[in-house]
């Protein structure tokens, strides 16, 4: 994880509209705030563009902003600076990691890739950009069946990091990959039984689920999809009630989209907020705020990474058109 430390906000009082003043932060800095569907509703609302990695992706190749402020994790923020070499990237809080990202470490990587010379590495954007460095390509989860189909049938692949992302893809394609064996904690926590007891107590209820999830969710599943896909399937469907499989931030842009209908969160294992993604609940608005008056956490990564991880970052955007 590369980033400048973060420089101590020296008590700085907080203004009683801080929607007011994160506003008049984004005309006086030329900034952009973009926001993933797991972040805290505040956020959501006053962020300049919300979406999932794909579409978080493009925004910000795109953007015309100086600054861009990203209300996600890091290696959303990562991917934006990569993207943007010479703009400067703002991280509400550094310590807003990714379980999945850091179940595949570097090194590690490293000597998997070496023992599968002749593959082609498929990596998840859930990845820190040393990993990106050592990728071909890099892949979402809205577009991964999409990009898998689009190579030569007798290309061998490597797909890291999240086995369950892989596996989806593998059923769907019907190829054979070598999965690295990654996953994340709150795509994992889900109960099978919990949720069936849950359906149970809601029989009208369809259970959509994220790819990211494992087989025994996804098995009871009628749709499964990115963030995005799962929230324009639930606007098109005509059922009225849905249990949803991934993190519940996403449930806040659903009852805005269509409020006449119901949202459950697919319930944890354990009798806590699991299901919440501990690393995305950490940006608040107060520290959005803070970051934007300081210009502080900045991301930064070391050029021989950043432009070994652009080129697949690019091959991704260009095959996704």
């Amino acid at each position: 994880m590369f980033a400048t430390a973060s420089v101590s906000p020296v008590q700085t009082a907080l203004p009683k509209d801080l929607f007011g003043a994160i506003e008049q932060l984004k005309k006086d800095l030329n900034a952009v705030v973009l926001a993933h569907y797991y972040q805290e509703p505040d956020i959501q609302d006053m962020a300049d563009y919300i979406g999932d990695s794909l579409g978080l992706s493009q925004q910000a190749a795109s953007t015309e902003a100086d600054v861009i402020v990203f209300a996600g994790v890091h290696f959303m923020a990562e991917t934006a600076k990569i993207l943007n070499p010479d703009k400067l990237v703002l991280l509400p809080d550094l310590d807003a990691g990714c379980s999945l990202a850091d179940s595949c470490p570097p090194d590690e990587f490293a000597r998997f890739k070496q023992a599968h010379p002749d593959h082609l590495v498929i990596s998840y954007i859930n990845c820190t950009a040393e990993i990106k460095a050592m990728s071909d390509l890099i892949c979402t989860s809205s577009n991964a069946v999409k990009l898998v189909n689009q190579l030569p049938a007798e290309q061998k692949i490597i797909f890291a990091p999240d086995r369950n992302l892989g596996r989806y893809v593998m059923e769907q394609t019907g190829r054979d990959m070598v999965l690295w064996q990654g996953s994340c904690i709150v795509h994992e926590t889900f109960s099978e039984k919990k949720m069936l007891q849950l359906r149970m107590a809601h029989p009208d209820a369809e259970i959509i689920a994220h790819p990211e999830c494992e087989q025994t969710v996804l098995r009871h599943a009628s749709f499964i999809g990115s963030t995005t896909a799962l929230l324009g399937y639930v606007q098109q469907s005509e059922n009225e009630q849905f249990i949803v499989a991934t993190e519940p931030g996403i449930i806040h842009q659903m009852e805005k989209q269509v409020p006449r209908k119901h949202f459950i969160p697919a319930p944890p294992e354990a009798n806590c907020a699991c299901n919440e993604c501990p690393y995305m609940r950490l940006n608040t608005l107060e520290k959005l705020y803070l970051a934007m008056k300081h210009k502080t956490p900045e991301v930064t990564i070391p050029q021989e990474i950043q432009a070994d991880a652009l080129a697949p970052i690019v091959r991704m955007l260009e095959m996704s058109r």
